[in-house]
């Protein structure tokens, strides 16, 4: 199993947006404390969040037809660094589009924190005490507002909270207090 030393340099091989990092560092975190909650492996759990994104930035279009662009590529280079099919199954059921089934409490976690952490630290960018104050309740009321953080789909978060099958504010608060723990990584 490859270390999280490994994924970083994995990561930073591929990933030079410092937007896109951080993104990669709060889906770590979040799945690290799904692990810790589901009695997981939390390596394996967050080397999975890490890499989650990590083929998006050099093969951003996907082409489902052809296996093609982001997180295809990516399948590839995983494979032939040795990394386990559990991961790499995780990472292509993140992608709707994929085929891939989330069957796996790994995969539906990934799944689930994924688009909410981005709206997470979205919220957390317009709040001058970032995370420390920051509740389901505010996050929800932010989650209605089309126009705030309009690029993250809310679909995928209702999803992801469906085939999770977890309290909506039990999960958000879990995304919370994981990128609260990380603000100072995250630029906080």
């Amino acid at each position: 199993m490859p270390t999280r030393e490994d994924a970083w340099k994995l990561l930073a091989e591929y990933v030079s947006s410092e937007s896109l990092r951080k993104h990669c560092l709060a889906v770590e975190a979040a799945l690290r404390a799904y692990a810790r909650q589901l009695g997981e492996d939390e390596e394996k759990w967050g080397v999975a969040g890490l890499l989650h994104d990590f083929d998006y930035e050099k093969y951003p279009v996907p082409n489902p037809e052809t296996h093609t662009g982001h997180p295809f590529a990516g399948e590839k280079i995983l494979r032939e660094r040795g990394y386990p099919e559990e991961i790499i199954r995780a990472i292509q059921g993140h992608a709707t589009y994929s085929g891939v089934l989330r069957d796996t409490p790994m995969a539906k976690c990934l799944f689930a924190v994924d688009e909410l952490c981005g709206f997470v630290m979205a919220c957390a960018y317009m709040r001058p005490d970032r995370f420390a104050t920051m509740t389901p309740e505010s996050v929800e009321k932010n989650l209605k507002k089309k126009g705030f953080a309009a690029k993250i789909n809310r679909a995928e978060i209702d999803q992801g909270i469906t085939e999770l099958g977890i309290d909506r504010a039990e999960h958000i608060q879990l995304v919370i207090a994981a990128l609260g723990g990380i603000a100072s990584e995250l630029g906080f």
